[in-house]
C-alpha cells in the first residue's frame, strides 16, 4: 500500500475554513502558503482546493481544479473536537472522503487496491496492539469503570452518534437515528444485555441529543456516559453500529461488529454487514485495515514541533499527553461550551 502523497508543489486555496483552523490546515498540509478565498473563481486552473469534510465544491470552480478534502484522524485528541481539543491527526482525501459511502475514497482505494510489505504488516500489528495495551481511543475521555452485569448473558454495545453527522448522511442506509438502531438491536439480540452509550459531544452539551433519543432506556438495559469507551469494549461481546468509529476501536480490540450501515471499515470480511457495498469485494486482515487506516491514510502533527511526524511519534505524544492532562475541565470550557453549541 501506498500512503499520502508527498505535498503538491501547485498552488493551495482553502475555502470555507474558520480562521481558527486556518493555521492548522497550513501546518497539517505541508503548504509553506495557503491562500483563503470566498470566491472560487479565484481559484486558477491547476491549484489545489482544499475543503473541510463533505462541504459541497463551491460554485464557479475551475474544471482543472484537484479538490482535497480534511477531516479528522481515528486517533485525534485528549478531549472533544467540538470543545476547541486541537487535533493530532487529519486525513487529506483527495478522491473522496473515507464516510462518504456514495463514492469512493483515497482510504477505500488503498483498502481495495493497495498491498500490504510484511514490514508494513508487522508495523500495523505492533502499532495496534500498543494502542489497545495502552488503551487509546479516538478523544481518550471518561474515567469511571464499569462492571458487567452478575447474571450470565451476552453483553452488547450500541454506541449513539451526533445524528446530524456526515457519516449518518453519507455512510448510513435504512437505519438513521439512535433510537431505530437500539430497537434493531434489542430486535436482533432479545436476551442480550444491552448498552446505550451517548456520543460524548451530546453529553457535553455541545451538539444535541437525536430524535426521540431520551426514550433510549426503554430499549436498553443501562444507558452509561462518563466511562471510559476503551474499558467497555474490553468488557462487552458485541458492538452494533450505524457508521460509528467504535466499531472500528473494537475490532482493533478482537471485538465482533454488526455493522447498520456502511463505515469505512465494513465490507471487507471482517465486520457482520446488514448491508453491501459492491465496491469493496476484497477481504482483509486487521492489520491490512490498520495499515491504511492508521499508517497511511492519516497526516500527524506533532505537539511539540508543529510538524509533520510519523503515527509512532504521533502515539508517543498522545500518551504524554494524556498522562499530562488534568483530571478536570479547564475552567473556562463551562462558559465557551454554550457558544460551541449554538448552531
Amino acid at each position: 500500500m501506498t500512503g499520502q502523497p508527498s505535498s503538491p508543489q501547485t498552488q493551495a486555496f482553502g475555502y470555507g475554513f474558520s480562521w481558527r483552523k486556518r493555521w492548522l490546515v497550513r501546518r497539517f498540509c505541508g503548504f509553506d502558503k495557503v491562500r483563503f478565498v470566498q470566491d472560487a473563481r479565484r481559484v486558477p486552473i491547476g491549484a489545489t482546493l482544499l475543503l473541510w469534510g463533505s462541504t459541497p465544491a463551491p460554485p464557479g470552480l475551475g474544471q482543472g481544479v484537484a479538490v482535497v478534502r480534511l477531516e479528522d484522524g481515528f486517533l485525534r485528541s485528549v478531549g472533544l473536537g467540538a470543545d476547541l481539543t486541537l487535533p493530532l491527526s487529519w486525513v487529506m482525501d483527495g478522491v473522496g472522503i473515507y464516510y462518504d459511502a456514495t463514492r469512493p475514497s483515497a482510504l477505500e482505494t488503498l483498502l481495495q487496491e493497495g498491498a500490504c510489505t510484511d514490514a508494513l504488516l508487522r508495523r500495523a500489528r505492533n502499532f495496534r496492539e500498543r494502542v489497545v495495551a495502552e488503551g487509546l481511543t479516538k478523544y481518550n475521555l471518561g474515567a469511571l469503570p464499569w462492571r458487567r452485569p452478575d447474571k450470565e448473558c451476552r453483553v452488547v454495545l450500541v454506541p449513539g452518534q451526533v445524528e446530524s453527522d456526515a457519516s449518518i448522511a453519507f455512510g448510513a442506509v435504512d437505519i438513521r437515528t439512535n433510537l431505530n438502531l437500539l430497537r434493531a438491536v434489542r430486535q436482533s439480540r432479545p436476551q442480550a444485555w444491552l448498552i446505550y452509550k451517548p456520543h460524548p459531544d451530546v453529553v457535553a452539551g455541545l451538539r444535541d441529543r437525536g430524535r426521540g433519543e431520551e426514550q433510549a432506556a426503554a430499549y436498553c438495559d443501562e444507558v452509561v456516559q462518563d466511562v471510559s469507551m476503551h474499558e467497555l469494549l474490553g468488557a462487552v461481546d458485541e458492538v452494533h453500529v450505524m457508521t460509528s468509529l467504535t466499531g472500528f476501536e473494537a475490532l482493533l480490540r478482537g471485538k465482533p461488529v454488526v455493522c447498520w450501515g456502511l463505515p469505512f471499515y465494513a465490507g471487507w470480511g471482517l465486520t457482520e454487514d446488514r448491508h453491501g457495498l459492491s465496491r469493496r469485494s476484497r477481504r482483509l486482515t486487521l492489520d491490512e485495515l490498520v495499515a491504511a487506516a492508521l499508517l497511511l491514510y492519516p497526516v500527524y502533527l506533532s505537539r511539540v514541533t508543529r510538524r509533520r511526524c510519523t503515527p509512532e511519534q504521533a502515539l508517543d505524544e498522545l500518551l504524554a499527553w494524556r498522562q499530562s492532562r488534568a483530571p478536570r475541565d479547564r475552567w473556562w470550557r463551562k462558559w465557551v461550551r454554550p457558544l460551541l453549541a449554538r448552531p
